[in-house]
């Protein structure tokens, strides 16, 4: 195994989460989300984050546009549905369908199930959230539930 490889697997902790260990939050990016995190972005000393999130209230405008600040988004749709644009690509995100947000891209969640659950693998942890011009208009929401 190279040097460098095995610095950064002596730098990682093992972690293993149960679903009692951690709680679904009000305090993550979004109020109308709750966020459950998995224990990785401490194993990994913040090189990653994985979390859970569903949908906590209806989406009123849903997220408004903007970008990451982050190296790896991908997204794992476990229940419901999202509708997102993607730059000016509308998009409907199923559960079982897999989302790699590549670097930088333009995006809007404007809609979604009440049922919605999602997994989120960002690197690194403390990604941010930068606010964009609107790239195009947004379709109407088909309102909560629908």
């Amino acid at each position: 195994m190279p040097d460098d490889v095995g610095e950064i697997a002596s730098d990682t902790l093992f972690s293993h989460v149960k679903p009692m260990d951690t709680v679904f939050r009000g305090d993550g990016l979004r109020d109308f989300f709750l966020y459950r995190d998995l224990g990785i972005a401490e194993a990994t000393k913040g090189r990653v984050i994985a979390q859970l999130v569903i949908a906590h209230n209806a989406p009123e405008k849903g997220t408004g546009w903007h970008r990451h600040e982050a190296d790896f988004h991908l997204v794992v749709m476990l229940r419901g549905w999202a509708r997102f644009m993607y730059e000016d690509q509308e998009t409907l995100v199923s559960a079982g369908d897999v989302v790699h947000q590549r670097p930088g891209i333009r995006h809007y969640l404007f809609d979604y199930s009440p049922d919605m659950e999602y997994l989120e693998i960002v690197g690194p942890a403390d990604f941010k959230s930068i606010d964009v011009d609107p790239v195009c208009e947004i379709p109407a929401a088909r309102g909560w539930g629908t």
